[in-house]
């Protein structure tokens, strides 16, 4: 009997990897469960708040992922498609970089498929070599005024961005993310797209009922994709908050939590 299609999203850090244990490749008890998924017809999707040209190679050039729902939810891509994208306003872009170099702040922009990044932002560079993002892909030489933008990020030697992050927290129809610990970083995005939007759009695209649909995290920023999926699949890893509305806690991602969800509950 054949199944009804399904569609999967993943999170990326600590659910199909433990960055911060070093593991930057996912195992091969889960990569052989994601490639069982899709051999029997199901959609898997990357669901993340980076854009594509900050995923791993292996998360794009294997055969483990028909999607990606990226930058919380502004772009949706299905294979070399583009099946949603929501930008922020040129006008805004503009205002945000003019302010940002008045406050001596680096900033990076995300784009669909591309991230753009002035080539004298070193204190940007490093941080992302330092977290193995491959600089290398980023485009150096733009128009800022042809730029489509999806989400910001930005850098300071200061904490809050010498008052920056607060200004841009408080920008109205956006919201973001400062770093909780060092307060040097921060990423900002549009405040009406969440990872639970973004799968809503790849769900109606595919035809596929969020009944039929389930999700994997661990972090805060995945409330919105635990609540409106079919299923949550909550790593034992995760924060307390998410593992309260979880329909399943699995095992941890240093315990393939991944590969022990899709066998008891998709599978």
């Amino acid at each position: 009997m054949t199944q009804e299609k399904k569609a999967v999203f993943f999170d990326i850090d600590g659910t199909l990897i433990n960055i911060m244990k070093g593991q930057t490749q996912i195992a091969p008890a889960v990569k052989k469960a994601i490639r069982t998924l899709r051999a029997a017809g199901h959609c898997t999707f990357i669901a993340s708040g980076r854009p594509y040209a900050y995923l791993d190679p292996e998360l794009v050039q294997q055969d483990l992922f028909d999607g990606y729902v990226l930058m919380n939810g502004a772009v949706v891509l299905l294979g070399d498609k583009t099946i949603y994208k929501q930008m922020l306003p040129q006008e805004t872009v503009e205002q945000i970089a003019a302010l940002s170099e008045q406050h001596g702040v680096e900033y990076i922009l995300e784009g669909p498929r591309n991230v753009y990044l002035k080539p004298e932002y070193k204190l940007t560079e490093e941080f992302y070599r330092s977290i193995d993002v491959d600089v290398t892909q980023f485009v150096r030489d733009y128009n800022l005024a042809k730029v489509p933008v999806a989400k910001m990020e930005f850098a300071s030697e200061d904490p809050g961005g010498h008052g920056l992050f607060d200004k841009l927290l408080a920008w109205p129809g956006l919201t973001g993310l400062m770093d909780p610990y060092h307060k040097k970083n921060m990423e900002l995005y549009a405040s009406d797209v969440t990872k639970g939007s973004g799968i809503l759009h790849a769900l109606a695209y595919l035809g596929i009922p969020v009944e039929r649909s389930f999700a994997f995290g661990d972090g805060l920023n995945d409330i919105e994709m635990m609540t409106t999926v079919g299923t949550s699949l909550v790593m034992d890893n995760a924060r307390p908050q998410l593992k309260a509305i979880a329909d399943h806690i699995v095992p941890s991602v240093d315990e393939d939590g991944v590969a022990a969800g899709i066998e008891h509950y998709l599978l």
